[in-house]
């Protein structure tokens, strides 16, 4: 944490030598902050702090794609004159994952339009899903392993 509040820091600093208070710039601060502490001499807890920042920033476009595919398939289904939703209620289950991790993947899949966690079995090892798109429910499964847990726990360990 204290070397995100550094790179945090540097992107501020960057952004006040420059002028510019952009986002744009604000982030280009940020990379360059993150390459100056990544080349810099070794600080306590840096090595997973450059590890997980790409994992999240990976796993937060991930996201983003998913978002942007799922509420283009859910506005298409609302403007299209037939409905050709596949309502279904799926069993995914899941490999051992911490409580943190277990929060935010079932945010991450509530918050695509078209899916939400109605539950989560009492020991962590399955989501209960409601999906609106689903012909084959394990490939949605294969889905949320590949994609969403797979990144997950990557990202959160």
């Amino acid at each position: 944490m204290r070397i995100f509040l550094l790179n945090l820091l540097l992107a501020i600093s960057w952004s006040a030598l420059t002028g510019n208070a952009s986002m744009a710039n604000f982030f280009f601060g940020f990379l360059i902050g993150f390459l100056a502490l990544r080349v810099s001499p070794t600080l306590p807890g840096a090595q997973s702090y450059f590890t997980r920042l790409p994992r999240l920033t990976q796993l937060s476009f991930f996201f983003l794609e998913e978002l942007v595919l799922s509420s283009l398939r859910a506005a298409y289904e609302v403007f299209s004159p037939r409905l050709q939703s596949q309502p279904l209620i799926v069993r995914v289950p899941m490999e051992r994952l911490d409580r943190n991790q277990v929060f935010i993947l079932t945010n991450l899949i509530s918050l695509t339009p078209g899916t939400m966690v109605l539950d989560v079995t009492p020991n962590n090892d399955a989501l209960i899903v409601h999906t609106m798109f689903v012909s084959d429910p394990d490939t949605f499964r294969k889905e949320i392993r590949k994609g969403f847990e797979k990144r997950v726990r990557e990202a959160v360990s």
